[in-house]
């Protein structure tokens, strides 16, 4: 492990379990640095009852890292559809929640779990303490919660975290001290990526790293967050939020993507993101643009093999 690069990715949701699938295959150590913000479902639940962090994202970063039977990742992914008190919450969640219990520590609990998952890498929450997200609208507004931001359908001005200035993880700290690349993204911008930077001592040790710091950004825009932006939209989010240059290298797609799906993508009010190489090139960045697409049935994903090649390579 000495020897090997030392990758830290920052994010959350379902882009990042698909970056994190195509790292573990190559000789690389990794640790996942994931939020703590989540606030809808099974977590929302979980967090409110029991005083605990939201344990889904996390969930599906152990899941995206272990190295076990495919029985018990699914197992671990089981969500209950009957059952007072059982239904909508996964089987995983509820073992994050317990063994948080058992240990005291959401941290520990964790890493607990991901020695019986043979977790390949750290999986590390941003904070051991839950984040509310706090978004003001360009029209004034104010919304609390992740699980609302997208769902006012208004354009975000600015996003803040309650507490403001919540502990980092430790361990997430020396993580980020030691790495060789910072990997952010990719992942909703406003609920998924940010939540991790607006954790001040997180913020900034990435901008005072000399590690080369990427962000990946998403194909497609997203409604109720990204709507109409560009590459360049995204980096100045990071920039406008952070005070400071964080980013060194961006990857973007830019192959065609087929008509159907972008019909389909339409139906929610997506359409893909525009490089603007100029932009781009304007604030700073290295642009790394490709076909960076796979098509998984009726969804664009992150070809995370071929990206993560580049990233080693570069």
């Amino acid at each position: 492990m000495a020897n090997m690069q030392k990758i830290v990715v920052i994010g959350g949701g379902t882009g990042l379990s698909v970056l994190l699938r195509g790292l573990k295959t190559y000789p690389v150590d990794i640790s996942a640095i994931v939020t703590v913000a989540d606030d809808g479902g099974s977590s929302g639940w979980l967090r409110k009852e029991l005083n605990v962090p939201p344990p889904g994202d996390v969930r599906n970063v152990l899941v995206s890292l272990a190295e076990v039977e495919p029985l018990i990742e699914r197992l671990f992914q089981h969500r209950f559809e009957n059952g007072e008190g059982l239904s909508g919450h996964s089987l995983g969640n509820l073992l994050i929640a317990g063994m948080t219990s058992i240990t005291g520590d959401f941290a520990r609990g964790i890493s607990e779990l991901s020695a019986v998952l043979n977790v390949r890498g750290n999986v590390l929450p941003a904070s051991n303490d839950s984040i509310e997200l706090v978004a003001k609208m360009n029209d004034g507004s104010v919304v609390h919660g992740e699980s609302n931001i997208p769902k006012a359908r208004k354009q975000v001005k600015k996003m803040f975290i309650e507490p403001t200035h919540p502990k980092a993880l430790p361990a997430s700290i020396q993580a980020i001290r030691q790495a060789d690349k910072i990997i952010m993204g990719p992942g909703s911008l406003y609920t998924s990526v940010l939540p991790n930077l607006l954790v001040p001592d997180i913020a900034k040790e990435i901008c005072k790293a000399e590690a080369e710091r990427i962000y990946i950004c998403n194909v497609m825009t997203q409604s109720g967050e990204t709507d109409d932006f560009k590459a360049s939209d995204h980096i100045k989010a990071l920039h406008d939020h952070i005070g400071e240059t964080m980013i060194d290298r961006i990857f973007v797609n830019d192959t065609e993507i087929p008509a159907d799906l972008i019909e389909r993508y339409a139906e929610e009010n997506a359409s893909p993101v525009v490089c603007d190489y100029a932009s781009l090139q304007a604030l700073g960045l290295h642009v790394i643009s490709d076909d960076f697409i796979r098509v998984d049935g009726p969804l664009l994903r992150h070809d995370a093999d071929k990206i993560s090649a580049m990233i080693l390579e570069g």
